[in-house]
């Protein structure tokens, strides 16, 4: 009799939970989300707000993040911006949803702003589960706190100034 890995997909057996957090002030479109990537294994970390958001994501790196473009205060592009600014080249997978900015204008704004993919909501959980589906193959992302976000991949004089 053989063992029960001869059986298994290559990839069943290198497939892991990820680390994923969510961001919409629709707290629905939050719960939904994270029922269904928790059913998939993984674990979610669900936020109302890009504060939050980027809180979250600062504290501890994320294999993927899904936020929607339009929330109170800063949006989602803001999120996708400082997500590639903090983390440059080692950014996690961006995804936006949006019930509001559907056009090609605004899935041209996500690209822009840093996102890898655009989602209208509500979003198809098979489309969701396939963008994550590669990441689940690639090994864990190093556990790094930025709680001090002074790490700036931008060259000096390159960046314009912001008000904070």
């Amino acid at each position: 009799m053989q063992p029960a890995t001869h059986s298994e997909s290559p990839d069943m057996r290198s497939s892991r939970s990820l680390r994923i957090v969510v961001a919409d002030d629709e707290r629905d479109t939050v719960v939904t989300l994270s029922a269904i990537l928790a059913d998939e294994g993984h674990t979610v970390v669900e936020t109302f707000s890009a504060v939050q958001a980027l809180r979250e994501i600062r504290q501890q790196a994320a294999d993927a993040v899904i936020v929607d473009i339009s929330m109170p205060g800063a949006s989602g592009y803001d999120v996708a911006r400082e997500v590639r600014r903090i983390y440059g080249d080692a950014a996690p997978l961006l995804i936006s949803i949006s019930g509001k900015w559907t056009g090609q204008t605004d899935r041209m704004l996500s690209k822009l702003a840093g996102f890898n993919y655009f989602l209208e909501k509500p979003c198809d959980p098979k489309v969701l589960i396939s963008l994550l589906a590669p990441l689940k193959r690639q090994a864990p992302r190093p556990s790094v706190s930025l709680v001090d976000d002074t790490f700036n991949p931008v060259e000096p004089g390159n960046r314009a100034p912001r008000d904070e």
